[in-house]
Protein backbone atom coordinates (compact mmCIF):
# COMPACT_ATOMS: atom_id res chain seq x y z
CA UNK A 1 0.00 0.00 0.00
CA UNK A 2 1.52 3.23 -0.85
CA UNK A 3 1.19 6.34 1.23
CA UNK A 4 -2.06 7.93 -1.18
CA UNK A 5 -3.67 3.99 -0.07
CA UNK A 6 -3.30 5.31 3.19
CA UNK A 7 -5.20 8.36 3.31
CA UNK A 8 -8.35 7.11 1.65
CA UNK A 9 -11.65 7.75 3.25
CA UNK A 10 -13.35 4.73 4.08
CA UNK A 11 -16.67 3.89 5.34
CA UNK A 12 -17.79 0.29 6.83
CA UNK A 13 -21.70 -0.15 7.02
CA UNK A 14 -22.95 -2.82 9.33
CA UNK A 15 -26.17 -4.50 9.20
CA UNK A 16 -26.38 -6.13 12.63
CA UNK A 17 -28.98 -8.09 12.33
CA UNK A 18 -27.05 -10.04 8.99
CA UNK A 19 -22.98 -9.91 10.01
CA UNK A 20 -20.80 -11.37 12.89
CA UNK A 21 -19.55 -9.02 15.62
CA UNK A 22 -16.70 -11.76 15.84
CA UNK A 23 -15.58 -11.01 12.27
CA UNK A 24 -15.24 -6.84 13.18
CA UNK A 25 -11.15 -7.31 13.77
CA UNK A 26 -10.44 -8.83 10.41
CA UNK A 27 -12.59 -6.89 8.47
CA UNK A 28 -11.10 -3.77 9.77
CA UNK A 29 -7.68 -5.28 8.93
CA UNK A 30 -9.00 -6.06 5.46
CA UNK A 31 -10.17 -2.88 4.55
CA UNK A 32 -7.05 -1.03 5.48
CA UNK A 33 -5.86 -2.06 1.95
CA UNK A 34 -8.90 0.65 0.57
CA UNK A 35 -7.19 3.10 3.07
CA UNK A 36 -8.51 4.82 6.31
CA UNK A 37 -11.87 3.74 7.95
CA UNK A 38 -13.01 6.92 9.61
CA UNK A 39 -16.45 6.61 8.75
CA UNK A 40 -18.18 3.40 10.79
CA UNK A 41 -21.52 2.20 11.34
CA UNK A 42 -24.05 -0.48 12.70
CA UNK A 43 -27.50 -0.22 12.32
CA UNK A 44 -30.15 -1.95 14.06
CA UNK A 45 -32.81 -2.05 16.47
CA UNK A 46 -31.31 -1.90 19.30
CA UNK A 47 -34.12 -2.69 22.01
CA UNK A 48 -33.34 -6.65 20.84
CA UNK A 49 -31.32 -8.91 23.19
CA UNK A 50 -29.59 -10.51 20.21
CA UNK A 51 -27.69 -6.87 18.91
CA UNK A 52 -25.85 -7.05 22.70
CA UNK A 53 -22.90 -8.14 21.55
CA UNK A 54 -22.80 -5.97 18.73
CA UNK A 55 -23.56 -2.66 20.78
CA UNK A 56 -21.07 -3.86 23.21
CA UNK A 57 -18.60 -2.79 20.28
CA UNK A 58 -20.05 0.70 19.48
CA UNK A 59 -17.21 2.15 22.21
CA UNK A 60 -14.35 0.06 21.88
CA UNK A 61 -14.10 0.34 18.30
CA UNK A 62 -15.27 3.76 17.60
CA UNK A 63 -18.68 2.78 15.82
CA UNK A 64 -21.60 4.92 15.17
CA UNK A 65 -24.78 3.02 16.32
CA UNK A 66 -27.77 3.92 14.27
CA UNK A 67 -31.38 3.09 15.46
CA UNK A 68 -34.31 1.59 12.79
CA UNK A 69 -37.18 -0.16 14.64
CA UNK A 70 -38.69 -2.52 13.27
CA UNK A 71 -41.97 -1.42 11.34
CA UNK A 72 -43.01 -4.43 9.72
CA UNK A 73 -43.42 -8.21 12.19
CA UNK A 74 -40.68 -10.29 11.02
CA UNK A 75 -38.76 -7.49 8.98
CA UNK A 76 -36.67 -4.79 9.39
CA UNK A 77 -36.12 -1.52 7.95
CA UNK A 78 -32.13 -1.44 8.02
CA UNK A 79 -31.64 -2.42 4.54
CA UNK A 80 -33.23 1.38 3.55
CA UNK A 81 -31.59 3.24 6.28
CA UNK A 82 -28.35 1.58 5.42
CA UNK A 83 -28.28 2.32 1.43
CA UNK A 84 -29.91 5.97 2.04
CA UNK A 85 -26.96 6.41 4.17
CA UNK A 86 -24.53 4.97 1.55
CA UNK A 87 -26.10 6.89 -1.31
CA UNK A 88 -25.55 9.88 0.69
CA UNK A 89 -21.37 9.28 1.48
CA UNK A 90 -21.34 8.68 -2.02
CA UNK A 91 -22.67 11.37 -3.60
CA UNK A 92 -20.74 13.71 -1.14
CA UNK A 93 -17.57 12.84 -2.59
CA UNK A 94 -16.31 12.23 0.68
CA UNK A 95 -15.96 8.48 0.67
CA UNK A 96 -13.12 6.53 -1.48
CA UNK A 97 -13.65 3.06 -0.45
CA UNK A 98 -16.66 1.09 1.01
CA UNK A 99 -17.00 -1.97 3.38
CA UNK A 100 -20.70 -3.48 3.92
CA UNK A 101 -20.86 -6.20 6.49
CA UNK A 102 -24.03 -8.15 5.27
CA UNK A 103 -25.50 -11.53 4.30
CA UNK A 104 -28.01 -9.51 2.82
CA UNK A 105 -28.86 -10.07 -0.96
CA UNK A 106 -30.80 -6.87 -1.02
CA UNK A 107 -27.58 -4.85 -0.80
CA UNK A 108 -26.60 -6.15 -4.12
CA UNK A 109 -28.26 -3.07 -6.22
CA UNK A 110 -26.60 -0.63 -3.95
CA UNK A 111 -22.79 -2.58 -4.51
CA UNK A 112 -23.38 -2.37 -8.02
CA UNK A 113 -24.52 1.43 -7.84
CA UNK A 114 -21.01 2.08 -6.28
CA UNK A 115 -18.86 0.53 -8.32
CA UNK A 116 -20.46 2.37 -11.31
CA UNK A 117 -18.69 5.08 -9.57
CA UNK A 118 -15.50 3.69 -9.65
CA UNK A 119 -15.53 2.97 -6.13
CA UNK A 120 -14.11 -0.37 -4.39
CA UNK A 121 -16.71 -2.10 -2.26
CA UNK A 122 -16.12 -5.14 0.09
CA UNK A 123 -18.50 -7.31 1.12
CA UNK A 124 -18.35 -9.31 3.91
CA UNK A 125 -20.77 -12.02 5.26
CA UNK A 126 -20.93 -15.94 5.51
CA UNK A 127 -20.93 -19.04 3.07
CA UNK A 128 -24.43 -18.73 2.21
CA UNK A 129 -24.87 -15.05 1.23
CA UNK A 130 -26.67 -15.02 -2.30
CA UNK A 131 -24.40 -15.40 -4.88
CA UNK A 132 -25.85 -12.17 -6.31
CA UNK A 133 -24.62 -10.26 -3.46
CA UNK A 134 -21.35 -11.66 -3.56
CA UNK A 135 -20.57 -10.73 -7.63
CA UNK A 136 -21.66 -7.47 -7.29
CA UNK A 137 -19.15 -6.77 -4.73
CA UNK A 138 -15.28 -5.43 -5.95
CA UNK A 139 -14.17 -8.63 -3.54
CA UNK A 140 -16.71 -10.47 -1.28
CA UNK A 141 -14.45 -12.42 1.85
CA UNK A 142 -16.29 -15.28 3.68
CA UNK A 143 -16.34 -13.81 7.54
CA UNK A 144 -16.19 -17.14 8.75
CA UNK A 145 -12.45 -17.85 6.66
CA UNK A 146 -10.77 -14.71 8.10
CA UNK A 147 -12.02 -15.28 11.45
CA UNK A 148 -10.22 -18.95 11.28
CA UNK A 149 -7.19 -17.34 9.71
CA UNK A 150 -7.13 -14.68 12.62
CA UNK A 151 -7.12 -17.62 15.02
CA UNK A 152 -4.31 -19.49 12.92
CA UNK A 153 -2.08 -16.71 13.11
CA UNK A 154 -2.31 -15.99 17.01
CA UNK A 155 0.91 -17.60 18.51
CA UNK A 156 1.19 -20.77 19.86
CA UNK A 157 2.26 -21.88 22.80
CA UNK A 158 5.41 -22.81 23.17
CA UNK A 159 5.17 -26.68 23.66
CA UNK A 160 3.56 -26.76 20.15
CA UNK A 161 5.02 -27.30 16.67
CA UNK A 162 4.35 -24.16 14.19
CA UNK A 163 5.54 -25.15 11.14
CA UNK A 164 2.16 -27.47 10.41
CA UNK A 165 0.80 -26.67 6.83
CA UNK A 166 -2.45 -24.38 6.75
CA UNK A 167 -5.79 -25.95 6.10
CA UNK A 168 -7.45 -24.70 3.24
CA UNK A 169 -10.67 -25.23 1.33
CA UNK A 170 -10.82 -27.18 -1.58
CA UNK A 171 -9.61 -25.41 -4.49
CA UNK A 172 -12.53 -26.27 -6.52
CA UNK A 173 -12.95 -26.40 -10.74
CA UNK A 174 -14.76 -23.09 -11.16
CA UNK A 175 -11.46 -21.44 -9.33
CA UNK A 176 -9.35 -23.58 -11.13
CA UNK A 177 -11.09 -22.45 -14.77
CA UNK A 178 -11.14 -18.32 -13.29
CA UNK A 179 -7.33 -18.34 -12.88
CA UNK A 180 -6.70 -20.64 -15.88
CA UNK A 181 -8.92 -17.86 -17.90
CA UNK A 182 -7.05 -15.25 -16.58
CA UNK A 183 -3.70 -16.49 -17.47
CA UNK A 184 -4.63 -17.02 -21.20
CA UNK A 185 -6.26 -13.14 -21.30
CA UNK A 186 -3.09 -11.73 -19.47
CA UNK A 187 -0.19 -10.34 -21.29
CA UNK A 188 2.49 -13.10 -21.43
CA UNK A 189 6.41 -12.71 -22.29
CA UNK A 190 8.85 -14.75 -24.06
CA UNK A 191 9.00 -17.51 -21.56
CA UNK A 192 5.51 -17.64 -20.87
CA UNK A 193 5.25 -15.57 -17.49
CA UNK A 194 2.52 -13.13 -16.87
CA UNK A 195 2.38 -11.17 -13.72
CA UNK A 196 0.62 -12.32 -10.60
CA UNK A 197 -0.57 -8.71 -10.05
CA UNK A 198 -2.39 -8.70 -13.83
CA UNK A 199 -3.63 -11.92 -13.04
CA UNK A 200 -5.54 -10.90 -10.22
CA UNK A 201 -6.74 -8.24 -11.30
CA UNK A 202 -8.26 -9.79 -14.43
CA UNK A 203 -9.58 -12.78 -12.06
CA UNK A 204 -11.46 -9.92 -9.92
CA UNK A 205 -12.56 -7.97 -12.48
CA UNK A 206 -15.13 -11.01 -13.35
CA UNK A 207 -16.14 -12.15 -9.67
CA UNK A 208 -16.06 -11.51 -6.93
CA UNK A 209 -12.82 -14.04 -5.93
CA UNK A 210 -10.89 -13.18 -2.97
CA UNK A 211 -7.63 -15.58 -2.09
CA UNK A 212 -8.46 -15.22 2.01
CA UNK A 213 -12.32 -17.31 0.98
CA UNK A 214 -9.78 -20.21 0.38
CA UNK A 215 -7.71 -19.50 3.76
CA UNK A 216 -4.94 -17.87 2.21
CA UNK A 217 -3.97 -13.95 2.94
CA UNK A 218 -2.61 -13.18 0.01
CA UNK A 219 -3.30 -14.12 -3.74
CA UNK A 220 0.76 -15.61 -4.16
CA UNK A 221 0.00 -17.76 -1.63
CA UNK A 222 -2.84 -19.62 -3.38
CA UNK A 223 -1.34 -19.63 -6.63
CA UNK A 224 1.72 -21.52 -4.93
CA UNK A 225 -0.72 -24.08 -3.53
CA UNK A 226 -2.28 -24.68 -7.55
CA UNK A 227 -0.20 -27.24 -8.81
CA UNK A 228 -1.29 -26.19 -12.52
CA UNK A 229 1.13 -22.79 -11.85
CA UNK A 230 4.67 -22.16 -11.43
CA UNK A 231 5.82 -18.31 -9.40
CA UNK A 232 8.95 -16.97 -9.65
CA UNK A 233 9.82 -13.75 -8.03
CA UNK A 234 12.10 -11.65 -9.94
CA UNK A 235 14.44 -8.30 -8.97
CA UNK A 236 11.96 -5.78 -7.19
CA UNK A 237 9.86 -8.35 -5.36
CA UNK A 238 7.01 -8.70 -8.42
CA UNK A 239 5.63 -12.16 -8.64
CA UNK A 240 5.23 -14.19 -12.26
CA UNK A 241 2.92 -17.01 -13.09
CA UNK A 242 3.47 -19.78 -15.77
CA UNK A 243 0.75 -21.96 -16.40
CA UNK A 244 2.61 -25.38 -16.76
CA UNK A 245 -0.84 -27.81 -17.21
Amino acid sequence: MNGQDETRNVALLIDADNASPHALDPVLTVLAELGTVNIRRVYGNWRKQSLKSWADLTLKHGIEPHQQFDLTKGKNATDMKMTIDAMDLLFSGRVEGFGIMSSDSDFMPLAMRIRQDGIPVYGFGGAKTPEAFKQACTRFIDVAALTSEAKEEKPAPASTPTDEPRKSRAIDADLLHLLVDAYNAAKRDERGFVSLSELGRRAGNRSSFDARNYGFQRLSDLIEAVPNFQTERREGGATFVKRVH
